[in-house]
């Protein structure tokens, strides 16, 4: 599994805050903390005004890659933002995200054309979040496809199908996996991941919840989450969901991070 370690986010209060204060010490605890944990990956989001966006998001930059050794996830919900903090980045990572919003795509691939950058694909357009498999699957080609086009090879990109709170839509985490499932066959090569914690959005028991969306959905195919490296029980539960799915030859992996205490 690729762990995309999500705490760094503007939209989270106590991240808010220290943005706001500009406490440095704060944001290289939270980079520390995730890459000890085992993230592969920094995510960073600045979700303040558009104004000082860039501004913001270059000075987590700068923080997280003098902190620790891991390269970052770069988000944002405006391509022209990732366009411009893009060249402060010291290794290619991760964009998080393009779609058929806009002209996200149209921004984004040409950049990352000829680069080892890996990118973060949405399957929703400018009518939102589709509410069934055949729509998604489509949105889904068609990023695809375009990425063909600047020899973007599959295995740089990670498709979010976006699953709907289950409070809404009952059906949601099956469209989450007919959407895996459908897209593995035509592109066995691609990744797949998705935010953990949308699943259980309006309900109790959240982490219940979204613990066992994460095994379901590793069974169906996802190789890759924006997630929490730092809470023991959600990584406990994914140990357990790859040694179950066939990925963990022998429970190597499950019984290795038994003894080192990294699950429990």
């Amino acid at each position: 599994m690729i762990i995309i370690g999500e705490k760094i986010n503007g939209t989270i209060p106590s991240v808010k805050k220290a943005i706001e204060g500009e406490d440095e010490d704060f944001i290289r605890n939270l980079a520390q903390k995730q890459a000890e944990a085992g993230a592969d990956y920094i995510d960073v989001c600045a979700s303040t005004a558009p104004d000082v966006e860039v501004e913001t998001l270059k000075w987590l930059m700068d923080i997280v890659q003098d902190e620790v050794d891991k390269p970052l996830c770069i988000d944002s919900p405006n391509p022209n933002t990732i366009e411009q903090v893009l060249k402060y980045a010291q290794k290619p990572g991760i964009i998080n995200s393009v779609s058929e919003e806009g002209n996200k795509c149209e921004v984004i691939f040409p950049l990352i054309k000829g680069t080892e950058w890996q990118v973060i694909a949405l399957t929703c357009d400018d009518k939102g979040i589709p509410s069934d498999v055949e729509t998604r699957v489509d949105i889904a080609k068609r990023i695809i496809e375009k990425a063909d086009k600047y020899e973007i090879s599959h295995d740089r990109i990670h498709i979010d199908p976006l699953v709907i709170a289950l409070s809404t839509d009952n059906d949601s985490m099956r469209k989450f996996v007919g959407t895996i499932e459908s897209l593995r066959k035509l592109y066995p090569e691609v990744n797949f991941t998705s935010g953990l914690s949308n699943i259980s959005f309006g309900m109790p028991l959240r982490k219940i919840v979204n613990r066992n969306f994460l095994t379901i959905a590793v069974f169906a195919g996802m190789n890759s989450a924006i997630m929490d490296p730092c809470n023991k029980e959600m990584i406990t539960t994914l140990y357990a969901a790859e040694a179950l799915a066939g990925y963990d030859k022998y429970c190597r992996k499950f019984s290795n991070a038994y003894r080192k205490r990294l699950i429990g």
